[in-house]
């Protein structure tokens, strides 16, 4: 037999697509081609393969070998197609009778001494084989935990060529993923530990029970920091649906936990101000990947010091926050990741970072009006909360504050006001208020009373306010209502959502 196929799996973006890896020996001058538009990884995998197949006790055929990938205009990356070749390659040369693997996936990379390597974006790959109606996987061993995440799926795994080859030739049976232990108990910063701050304390709450973003002003150690810290505290554990996509990602990125569970607390992401473009959206030559915006999916993306983040930076989040998803356009194709965060900004009032008003402050107006004007309009206009924070007094940091609602208390709150949310969007398929769109608020049943919208109309007329920041007011209202238990927001709700957004203690 000079043909073998065996199956594998390719990712573009966190798109799995199932890749049938062929092999063909034919007589002619020895030689390795690798077909299917395969990148600089996959091409070297020749070297690789050979070096495994001859090391783990494997003749090589002395043949002119063709690797095709199929579909051949799918783009290729990486080098978890390693063991499907060898396999393909040993099947093609007679040397393994493929049928134990018909219908089976094959993933992994191989060392030059027949090692088994662990790859990335083992559990996208595995949901892809899942979706296709292909429920048996053979994995790395290292990543096995990870596969087993997916149900319905019997995975296998192996740590070398030769345990593959003793599976396929005499049956020797293949690893068994490990058995879970209970999950590690989490202990993460807690509201309790911050002193006074009422009005970031709701400002927090409102942003958490409603999905929307959050700036934090105010100067250097009045606590901005610590609330934004403190966010995914209160925060719902993910579902099943959210858990899988927000672990996906993470696997790709090579950042999972080695147990490889799913990941049920929503991402914190805290990049430098130092950050480039392409590390905050996603980028890099030939396989683009995922940023810290996508990286923080279903959780919070933080940009501590924003004022000092490049302004290029962070006008590339502007149509993330918009659309929800990042597009990074290649020359050989284009690759999506989902980018749904609660972006949250902190900045001090100027570069001195004095209160404003202090006598020692060494800015003149011209330079704070220019700080603060790195965060440009059509940004800030895109964040819902807007608030200062003022600096703590010596008797809100010195007292011992008994009663002081720890994140326990205020994320059973903002669950509470997230279902019914739920219950109210579910005929229009959405959960959060910050996702629902503007139109729809404006259209009966959901439309408020003139009488409770009258200064915010107001403000919309007198060009105070953009028509952007009008909806978004709305949804903040609708917010504050679900967190105070009432079915409908009045004029105090819309005149708190308001001084949420502007600032004004209206």
């Amino acid at each position: 037999m000079s043909y073998a196929k065996v199956l594998c799996v390719g990712l573009v973006g966190v798109t799995g697509h199932v890749v049938e890896v062929e092999a063909d020996l034919a007589a002619g001058l020895p030689a390795v081609v690798i077909s299917g538009l395969p990148d600089t990884a996959l091409h070297e995998a020749r070297d690789r393969v050979r070096a495994a197949v001859v090391n783990s006790g494997q003749k090589w055929p002395n043949r002119r070998i063709t690797i095709n990938l199929l579909p051949a205009t799918l783009p290729k990356h990486g080098s978890a197609f390693d063991l499907a070749i060898a396999a393909a390659l040993l099947g093609g040369a007679g040397e393994l009778p493929l049928l134990p693997l018909e219908r089976v996936v094959v993933l992994g990379e191989l060392g030059l001494d027949g090692t088994v390597r662990p790859v990335r974006g083992i559990l996208p790959m595995v949901a892809a084989a899942a979706r296709a109606g292909l429920d048996r996987v053979v994995v790395p061993v290292d990543n096995a935990a990870e596969a087993a995440v997916i149900p319905g799926v019997r995975v296998r795994a192996v740590d070398t060529l030769h345990r593959l080859v003793s599976f396929v030739r005499e049956g020797t049976p293949l690893l068994e993923p490990p058995v879970p232990g209970p999950p590690a108990v989490a202990a993460g910063p807690d509201l309790a530990d911050v002193a006074g701050q009422g009005l970031g304390r709701r400002a927090l709450e409102v942003t958490a029970a409603g999905g929307h973003h959050l700036a934090l002003l105010g100067p250097p150690g009045a606590g901005k920091t610590m609330l934004a810290e403190r966010l995914p505290s209160v925060l719902p554990e993910l579902d099943d649906d959210a858990a899988l996509e927000v672990t996906a990602l993470h696997s790709i990125a090579g950042l999972l936990p080695p147990d490889g569970r799913l990941l049920r607390r929503p991402p914190f992401q805290a990049p430098h101000h130092t950050a480039t473009v392409a590390s905050l959206v996603g980028g890099g030559s030939g396989l683009a990947r995922p940023g810290a915006v996508s990286l923080a999916h279903r959780g919070v993306l933080f940009l501590d010091e924003a004022a000092e983040f490049a302004k290029g930076a962070l006008e590339a989040l502007r149509q993330p926050l918009e659309s929800g998803r990042v597009h990074l356009a290649r020359s050989r194709g284009g690759t999506e990741y989902p980018a749904r965060v609660q972006l949250v900004l902190a900045a001090n009032p100027c570069p001195c970072a004095k209160p404003a008003g202090d006598a020692f402050c060494e800015c003149t107006p011209l330079a704070r009006r220019r700080y603060l004007g790195r965060l440009s309009g059509p940004l800030l206009d895109r964040i819902d909360v807007q608030i200062t924070v003022n600096p703590v007094r010596a008797a809100e940091l010195m007292e011992v504050d008994a009663a002081a609602e720890s994140s326990a208390v205020v994320a059973a709150r903002v669950a509470a006001a997230r279902a019914a949310a739920a219950e109210r969007w579910a005929t229009v398929g959405r959960r959060l208020n910050a996702d629902i769109p503007g139109p729809l608020l404006r259209q009966l049943p959901w439309r408020l009373p003139a009488r409770d919208t009258a200064e915010l109309r107001g403000r919309l007329d007198s060009g105070s306010l953009s028509a952007r920041g009008f909806d978004r007011i709305i949804r903040l209202a609708w917010t504050v209502a679900d967190l105070d238990g009432r079915s409908r927001p009045g004029r105090e709700d819309v005149r708190e959502a308001i001084g949420l957004r502007t600032g004004d203690r209206v």
